[in-house]
Parts: structure tokens; C-alpha cells; sequence
């Protein structure tokens, strides 16, 4: 992405459409989401996030906050809280599609968790249409990882 990222288009919901993030295909974890707050933590504006996901039908939540690390504000650096302090993420917008409400998300290697790619979106299941402009965007990215679409309720 080149343009300049208003924070504010962030914020709310966002719902795990695609992926080949282990955690989440692994079949324990359901129905996640990345939920996204203007926050200022340090006098720095950023984004608390809550990442919901239902795990033996009961709801569960990791919270952290998203430091923009570009002028553009399309890169971060995710910190967790609490015991998670001492995780740290850093992930990027590669594309982000206002009109259709979705967007593609790399995140890196950490500790914990492999390098990998979301495509997240602002309705629980993607249209057909969305789809194809994905699959589009992906080959256009030179992305040849496979994700796999997520079964939201």
C-alpha cells in the first residue's frame, strides 16, 4: 500500500475470512475476529486489539496494542498485554479495499507463531464476487501460500 491509512478506518470489527495461520485452522479456536480501538498509549495514537475467537464454547480474548511503525500506517508492531508483554508481532497491510471492506494482512515470524497471511473483512462470510477480486490481488501480490477460507457463525 502507498497511500496514508487514517487509523480510524481500522477501528471495529474485522472478521478472520482467510488464513494459514496454524491457530486458527487447527480446529480448537472458532469464529475469530480482530477488533480494533483508537487508543493513545504513551502519547503515541495506535490501536488497542482484541482478538476474540470461541474455544470450547466459551468465548476468549487476547488483548495487545498495535503501534504504527510507518508514516503511512500500514505497518505495526503488536505488544501484548498482561502476562503476553513479552510477545511481540509485527504485521502489514499489503492491500486494503475500502469500498469492499476487506483487507490482506502479512504477519511475521515470531517466537511463537510462523510467518503467514489473513485476509480479514467487515462481513462474516465473503461474497463471491470479493472472493474472486482476493484470489486476484493474492496472484498480483506474488502470494503463492494457500489460505484457507474459515467457516464464521
Amino acid at each position: 500500500m502507498d497511500s496514508t491509512l487514517q487509523l480510524q478506518q481500522l477501528a471495529g470489527k474485522w472478521y478472520i475470512n482467510q488464513t494459514n495461520f496454524p491457530m486458527w485452522l487447527n480446529g480448537s479456536r472458532k469464529n475469530p475476529t480482530f477488533n480494533y480501538e483508537l487508543q493513545h498509549k504513551k502519547k503515541q495514537l495506535g490501536l488497542k486489539d482484541v482478538v476474540a475467537f470461541d474455544k470450547n464454547n466459551q468465548q476468549k480474548t487476547i488483548v495487545g496494542f498495535d503501534r504504527p511503525t510507518d508514516e503511512t500506517n500500514t505497518s505495526f508492531v503488536w505488544r501484548g498485554k498482561g502476562l503476553l508483554f513479552i510477545a511481540k508481532s509485527e504485521w502489514k497491510i499489503l492491500h486494503l479495499d475500502t469500498t469492499l471492506n476487506w483487507m490482506l494482512i502479512k504477519f511475521e515470524k515470531t517466537l511463537f507463531t510462523p510467518a503467514g497471511y489473513d485476509v480479514v473483512s467487515r462481513q462474516k462470510i465473503l461474497p463471491q464476487a470479493t472472493q474472486k477480486v482476493v484470489t486476484e490481488i493474492l496472484r498480483q501480490q506474488g502470494i503463492k501460500e494457500i489460505l484457507t477460507t474459515l467457516e464464521q457463525q
